[in-house]
């Protein structure tokens, strides 16, 4: 057991940790991605980490140039990937954040809570105070720009997915999908069961970091009222 690299197209290559369970292994996907970021290898574009597989997009063209030998591109920088995840570890990256992210539960920010909370068989006060006290690992970014993926749901507010997505969730949503919560940063279609929402701005390109939050981050929801959300959401959301 291992690595399983394959093909993903002709300009990249996905890494697959074959020991993952079912909730994966972000913590070794996240160490894995820093160190092929930090080896700066010639013709890497980039590096993109999930919950069990690493994908490497690089640039068959460079990686090609100073090769008189004709080795096949992916072929090559399968061997010198292949050969680094050999001998990454796990370790707790230095730089991870504690965040708190204010959560307006309930009424028209959260049309399924009450719905969600039945189901868990909690009033929704106790469904909220739940989902608020737990801590939460951002386990990674990705669906959309700035979308983060939470582990550390506690079981009993685990929910289904909608059977049919909505066309449209409002930016700054806060979800539930089985075992996850996570928060979506835009106005996009999603099926998700949503509880809240924020008014913070969890994606903005202007930002010189446009996400707000990033994989390691620990985060905690703190509840709040409407007339706190909309003071929040007058002085910018998180701007």
């Amino acid at each position: 057991m291992g690595w399983n690299i394959s093909p993903l197209g002709d300009r990249a290559l996905i890494a697959e940790w074959e020991e993952a369970g079912e909730a994966g292994d972000w913590r070794l996907m996240a160490a894995a991605a820093d160190m092929l970021r930090d080896n700066k290898l010639h013709g890497i574009i980039d590096v993109i980490p999930a919950y069990a597989t690493v994908t490497v997009v690089y640039d068959p063209i460079l990686i090609a140039l100073g090769r008189p030998d004709g080795c096949e591109p992916y072929a090559l920088i399968a061997s010198m990937i292949g050969k680094m995840l050999a001998n990454v570890a796990a370790v707790q990256r230095p730089d991870v954040r504690h965040m708190e992210i204010p959560v307006c539960y309930g009424g028209s920010m959260g049309p399924d809570l009450e719905e969600a909370a039945a189901r868990s068989g909690l009033r929704a006060e106790q469904f909220i105070r739940a989902h608020a006290e737990a801590v939460y690992t951002v386990a990674l970014v990705g669906f959309v720009p700035g979308f983060p993926y939470m582990a550390g749901l506690p079981e009993i507010l685990a929910q289904p997915r909608l059977s049919s997505p909505r066309p449209r969730v409002p930016a700054g949503s806060v979800g539930i999908g089985g075992g996850q919560t996570g928060i979506y940063p835009l106005a996009v279609p999603g099926g998700w069961q949503l509880i809240g929402r924020t008014p913070l701005r969890l994606f903005d390109a202007r930002r010189e970091q446009p996400a707000l939050l990033r994989a390691g981050d620990q985060v905690q929801f703190v509840p709040i009222d409407e007339a706190r959300f909309r003071e929040l959401e007058r002085e910018g959301g998180g701007e």
